[in-house]
Order: C-alpha cells, then sequence, then structure tokens
C-alpha cells in the first residue's frame, strides 16, 4: 500500500512539473517587413492595449529575441566567446516563465503578477500583456570581473535590439526600459548571485 500511495505522488508530482512547461508553437519567420523598415518604424512606446499578444507571435517574438537559429546550437544573437548567457524572462497576468531556446518553450518559475513591479513609476507600460526580461547571467563566464560584466552588458543589448526591431515586423510596440524592482525579480525568477537584471521590455499593441 505504501508502495501505490509514493507511486501516486511521484505521479502526481511529476504531472505538476509537466504543466509548469508550455511548448510554444513552432515560430514562423516569415515576417514580410525588411529590416530597413523596421529601423525606418522603430519608435519607444509607453502606452499599451490590454489585448492579449498570441502563443503565436510570442513565440516568433522569442525566437528573433534570442533563440536558435542554426543547427549547432548558436542564436539569433551573439554572445561574447558563445557562451550564451543571456536569460530571457516571460511576464504575464498568469505569472513569470523563463524562455528555454533549445525547445521553445517556457518554464513557469511563480504565479505571481509582477508587471507592476516591473513598471515602477512609470505605470502606463504595467497595462502591457506581456513584459521580457533580459538578465546576463555572469556565471557562465570562467571568470568574472569588469570585462565580463561590460561583455554581458553588451549581449543583453543586442537582445534588446532584436526585440524593438521584431516588435516593429510583428506589428507590435515596445520600449527598453532599466526601471525595475530588482528585488521582486530576483525572489520571483530564483535568480543567483551573478545573475544580473539589466532590461526589460513591455510588449503588447499600442493604443
Amino acid at each position: 500500500m505504501k508502495k501505490i500511495c509514493l507511486l501516486i505522488a511521484c505521479l502526481s508530482l511529476c504531472a505538476g512539473l509537466a504543466a509548469q512547461t508550455i511548448k510554444l508553437p513552432e515560430p514562423k519567420k516569415d515576417a514580410t517587413m525588411t529590416l530597413y523598415q523596421a529601423l525606418q518604424q522603430r519608435a519607444s512606446v509607453r502606452d499599451f492595449q490590454k489585448k492579449e499578444v498570441s502563443d503565436q507571435t510570442l513565440s516568433d517574438l522569442l525566437w528573433a529575441a534570442v533563440g536558435i537559429n542554426r543547427e549547432d546550437g548558436r542564436l539569433t544573437a551573439p554572445t561574447a566567446m558563445n557562451t550564451q548567457e543571456v536569460r530571457l524572462y516571460v511576464c504575464k497576468a498568469e505569472g513569470c516563465y523563463e524562455y528555454v531556446a533549445k525547445d521553445n518553450s517556457l518554464v513557469k518559475l511563480s504565479d505571481k503578477d509582477v508587471r507592476k513591479d516591473i513598471a515602477g513609476r512609470q505605470g502606463s507600460v504595467a497595462d502591457a500583456p506581456v513584459f521580457l526580461v533580459i538578465v546576463s547571467d555572469l556565471t557562465k563566464y570562467r571568470f568574472q570581473d569588469a570585462k565580463t560584466a561590460q561583455f554581458g552588458a553588451i549581449d543583453c543589448g543586442y537582445v534588446s535590439q532584436n526585440i524593438c526591431l521584431a516588435c516593429e515586423a510583428l506589428g507590435l510596440a515596445t520600449v527598453p526600459r532599466a526601471g525595475m524592482d530588482e528585488a521582486v525579480l530576483t525572489k520571483e525568477f530564483g535568480l543567483k548571485e551573478g545573475q544580473v537584471l539589466l532590461i526589460n521590455h513591455p510588449v503588447g499593441y499600442e493604443k
């Protein structure tokens, strides 16, 4: 009887863990807007409709931000020495997730809606249905010093630019921001020392 109860408990735990991972649709990679059109139209937007961003559109955006674009596992955004130290988090009303590029999925980390904590004093951006938060994971470098911190910040900048341009191509709006409640996000994301919050992007449809 004890073995049966233990088996049931294990199955329940596995089911719960599985429910925390969301497999996103395959990114389409077929936006018709050219790079130069996206550059021409790129603008910072801070007022958003409450209209939801579909899983398909989110998948397209996350792939453009820091997805895998080659069979060897390299990414759409360059990183110093191919360290791939950039981590991307997705925050929605239902909670916080980490984007996993290798299988194009979201792993749920928290049930807390942290959008207001990210928005801070810029209350209007809290209406965005999605926030993307870019973290530099300096623990992936063999040595952690001022130079690697600089590399990490530069690499996060590449991802931020990818987000800006992909939003234009997908008909979305965004703005890169640095302000956010780092204590709240560190807790909800489960960040450790050396994993640095750098940039956030509210993402949605312009009012």
